[in-house]
């Protein structure tokens, strides 16, 4: 079965960086559109950053020019570079897959990223 098991969450300053990974395994990872979503207390779990199997990079708005996110399909290894954090990135993030052949949705179990201020 699909399996995503995210790491790299933890406590930062503000301005610090942080660096996500998520294994996937139980798919061809490289078919697959992935991406990360997070979601803080109290609210949704909202988008963050996907990566399509082309390359093609798409960000929200709060974290373009400070998120980067990268996929190695020969590791089946998603990431998610996250430079000068602001308190507001604090969350639970989520390593999200989208099946390319039946569309379902796949989640991973999400790790802890605190901003200190």
């Amino acid at each position: 079965q699909v399996q995503l098991v995210e790491s790299g969450g933890g406590l930062v300053q503000v301005g610090g960086s942080l660096r996500l990974s998520c294994a996937a395994s139980g798919i061809i990872f490289s078919a697959n559109t992935v991406g990360w979503y997070r979601q803080a207390p109290g609210k949704q779990r909202d988008f963050v950053a996907v990566i399509t199997s082309g390359g093609v990079l798409s960000y929200v708005d709060s974290v373009k020019g400070r998120f980067t996110v990268s996929r190695d399909n020969a590791k089946n290894m998603l990431y998610l570079q996250m430079n000068s954090l602001k308190p507001e990135d604090t969350a639970v993030y989520y390593c999200h897959v989208l099946h390319w052949l039946d569309g379902r949705h796949y989640w991973g179990q999400g790790t802890q990223v605190s901003v200190s201020s």
